[in-house]
């Protein structure tokens, strides 16, 4: 039961996802022109700085603002704080990742500072506008993924939040001479609950309802729902609590080989869509199996590091990051975005005029070619940076451009269609004036 009389306002989900494309640029021209010294190195200011551009600018937003419009349509439950925090959401997150930006490259403790204070405070309302929500939320009888997602999706989002504050914090208390910590092991923690705990468990619960409603396939099977998310985030407890090195070892690759197993069943499912002539099916295809080989990658980094050799070794960092990053998150987030946003605008717009006058199709919105095309140079870019480790040079420019372009492409796809919803709107409301 989808409850679309409960939606939000659109300016509140507009707000949120139409200006992510436009990090993605950011990214992409970043990594063409910046200085590259130290790439592909996990800990060079450049990937740093990339990471969090498209994790914080990009992603956050997209995902935080698709839970303020999945609440109340799939959950029933409207997210009573997101009118105050949807404002600022986008714009909070995106000077977020450019302070930590300018952090990674000059060591500023200034920027780290602003990058604390405002993290602290965006994301703490964010905890606490879903926990609110799910709270609030009634599941039903039966077992469902996306609810259970929903219902606790706050969790994640404060674990990865706490371990970046706390990095922040001891990252800071180094630069002014204060105390050190260990920072790899409290990075492992956030790297876990960043990629596994939440991005990875939250575009499987979204998938699980908005994949059959868009692309027809069957609805997963009732083991699907039993299994998502919640053993995930019970590992990732465990892995949290644990001091010892060699069992938090045996916790993720247990972890790993779930999340492995649960991605067979999506990638079938994928294969079963009867829309695999849709413009965006491939993408959906492209993250699914992205998360795949990136969580296969992750174990033999963890096993198998000592029969590899050492060029290997040193390039499967980037390599995952890329699958996770740009194969498993923006593949599936320009994917949604291009559906999502001409059904929001076709619903409102059905919403606002009356039956029996004219409104656009979705295809009309937003023309599938369009996002063919878009599809296209996604693809190309994600082949790009995957190479990138053989011939940095090169590459780095070849996947940067493409990459902007293809997000550049997309933000203007969906500023025609914001031009569009208000274009229709307004011959509408003069129509009833003039009558």
């Amino acid at each position: 039961m989808l409850n679309y009389d409960l939606a939000p306002r659109p300016a509140i989900i507009f707000g949120c996802l139409l200006p992510a494309p436009w990090l993605g640029v950011l990214a992409g021209v970043m990594l063409a022109i910046a200085p590259g010294e130290g790439l592909p190195h996990r800990f060079s200011p450049i990937v740093l700085s990339l990471t969090h551009i498209l994790a914080l600018g990009m992603l956050a937003p997209v995902m935080i603002g698709a839970l303020f419009q999945l609440f109340p349509v799939v959950g029933g439950q409207a997210v009573r704080l997101s009118r105050y925090i949807a404002p600022f959401l986008a714009l909070g997150s995106s000077a977020i990742a450019l302070s930590l930006s300018y952090a990674f490259y000059y060591h500023s403790s200034f920027s780290f500072s602003l990058a604390f204070g405002l993290a602290a405070v965006l994301f703490s309302a964010v905890v606490i506008a879903l926990f609110d929500a799910g709270m609030a939320m009634r599941l039903p009888p039966h077992r469902d993924a996306s609810l259970l997602t929903l219902r606790a999706i706050a969790l994640p989002l404060f674990s990865l939040v706490s371990f970046g504050l706390g990095l922040l914090a001891s990252l800071l208390a180094s630069l002014l001479g204060w105390w050190t910590i260990d920072l790899l092991s409290v990075l492992r923690l956030h790297v876990a609950w960043a990629l596994i705990g939440w991005l990875a468990c939250l575009i499987l619960g979204v998938a699980t309802t908005v994949f059959p409603m868009f692309w027809q396939c069957p609805r997963p099977a009732p083991v699907w729902h039993r299994f998502t998310p919640v053993p995930i985030w019970t590992g990732l407890l465990l892995y949290s609590a644990t001091g010892s090195d060699s069992l938090q070892t045996v916790i993720l690759t247990v972890v790993l080989v779930f999340v492995c197993s649960l991605l067979c069943f999506a990638l079938r499912h994928v294969l079963k869509a009867k829309r695999r002539f849709d413009a965006a099916w491939p993408l959906w295809l492209l993250c699914v199996t992205s998360w795949l080989i990136a969580a296969l990658l992750s174990l033999l980094c963890m096993h198998a590091t000592s029969v590899l050799p050492e060029p290997v070794v040193n390039s499967m960092p980037w390599m995952i990051g890329v699958l996770v990053l740009v194969g498993g998150g923006v593949c599936a987030v320009n994917a949604m975005l291009g559906k999502i946003i001409p059904f929001l605008v076709f619903l409102h717009l059905r919403r606002t005029i009356p039956m029996g006058q004219c409104i656009p199709s979705m295809q009309l919105i937003l023309p599938p070619k369009y996002l063919k095309w878009q599809a296209h140079l996604l693809m190309l870019s994600l082949m790009s940076l995957l190479l990138l480790p053989m011939l940095p040079s090169l590459f780095r420019i070849a996947g940067g451009i493409l990459f902007a372009i293809s997000q550049a492409f997309l933000a203007v796809l969906l500023l025609k269609c914001l031009f569009q919803f208000r274009q229709h709107l307004r011959i509408y409301l003069l129509g009833t004036v003039k009558t």
